[in-house]
């Protein structure tokens, strides 16, 4: 069997592939484009069939770099190479190389494939990728309408204008702000005018996302609607945390998923004791996200979870008794789905009108 290596970047990757005894076949440069990758199947097949009697068969290697690496994995699985991606943070021969190239990162990536050392990432379906893609999309329309909202707060402040309303950025309080364009500078009136319609544009295009997002979670995810009977967790919320798990059973262990959102805490040796530290924050930064978003709401109305925030809090503060809950709050959604059981202390009459509002769209 061949071994290949491929060190990808965003348009030049660089391969390389060994033979079983480590004997570089082939190095070299291609495009991450269609042009580049056709020529990489080209000379896989050349080496599959140049250096022995027989035909012989690859298998690669790649690192998860943002998204450059899904044209690449998807078109050498379609053509019947197995293909693994390598968790970038367990591969630490690369990363604590001291000399750093793409030639030396390929040849590694090569030999821990040759010699069965690679630390396999989890690659989902096409399917649960999209599904990925517009919840993480709609997290990126409210990460920007939250920065336009600020702005406009901070032009408020600098006039010192206020309100009764509740909500400034609804009907009413759209129509206030509009007021106040002819009482500010020439500059904040563009600022502030060009900030509302991006609001309003955001609103929409939010909305567009989010019916998607309910439609999708109605009719493919039954994992949403276990998730949506926890006190703090929405559909959205929903999708997103099951969006980031994709499927339960590939984490054998409650800790194993922590550790996958990194909200495990570092542990380091020292003088034969074990120190333990902050979380690590490696692993899908999405779900540590939501998990916090969520317990902050749960520990409002949850009482169980209330209880748990509460002793922690009195002990470290809030900041850590917030975190410490959402990793208790993983570690409840991790036997739920494992079970697929409804969350004991749920609130049955909020969990009704959750459904028929996902029923709803």
């Amino acid at each position: 069997m061949n071994h290949l290596g491929i060190d990808v970047g965003k348009r030049k990757c660089r391969t390389a592939i060994k033979d079983d005894r480590g004997k570089i076949l082939d190095e070299f440069f291609f495009g991450n484009d269609k042009n580049g990758i056709d020529n990489l199947l080209s000379r896989i097949q050349a080496n599959e069939t140049s250096h022995t009697i027989t035909t012989t068969t690859t298998q690669a290697v790649l690192e998860s770099t943002g998204n450059m690496w899904i044209r690449i994995h998807d078109t050498l699985e379609e053509n019947g190479i197995d293909t693994l991606l390598a968790n970038p943070y367990k591969t630490k021969i690369i990363a604590e190389a001291k000399i750093k190239s793409d030639k030396l990162d390929a040849r590694i990536l090569s030999d821990l494939l040759r010699t069965d050392l690679i630390y396999e990432s989890y690659v989902p379906k096409q399917e649960d990728r999209d599904k990925r893609s517009l919840v993480r999309h709609r997290i990126t329309l409210s990460r920007t309408k939250t920065k336009l909202i600020n702005k406009v707060h901070s032009i408020l402040d600098k006039y010192d204008y206020k309100t009764g309303l509740t909500d400034i950025f609804g009907i009413s309080g759209i129509e206030w702000l509009k007021s106040l364009l002819s009482m500010v500078s020439p500059i904040d009136r563009i600022i502030l005018t060009t900030s509302i319609e991006s609001i309003q544009t955001i609103n929409q295009q939010i909305d567009v996302v989010s019916k998607e997002i309910s439609k999708y979670a109605c009719r493919k995810d039954k994992d949403v609607k276990v998730l949506l009977s926890i006190t703090g967790i929405d559909i959205f919320s929903a999708m997103l945390i099951s969006s980031e798990i994709v499927d339960v059973k590939r984490f054998s262990t409650p800790w194993k998923l922590v550790s996958y959102a990194g909200l495990a805490p570092s542990t380091r040796e020292s003088a034969g004791k074990t120190i333990t530290g902050r979380i690590t924050k490696q692993g899908s930064p999405w779900l540590r996200w939501i998990l916090v978003q969520c317990a902050l709401t749960a520990v409002k109305y949850d009482a169980h979870l209330r209880t748990f925030y509460d002793r922690i809090k009195n002990r470290k503060g809030h900041g850590k008794a917030i975190v410490a809950t959402a990793k208790e709050l993983l570690v409840i959604i991790w036997y739920m789905l494992t079970r697929n059981e409804l969350y004991r202390y749920m609130n049955k009459q909020r969990y009704q009108q959750k459904l028929r509002k996902l029923e709803h769209h």
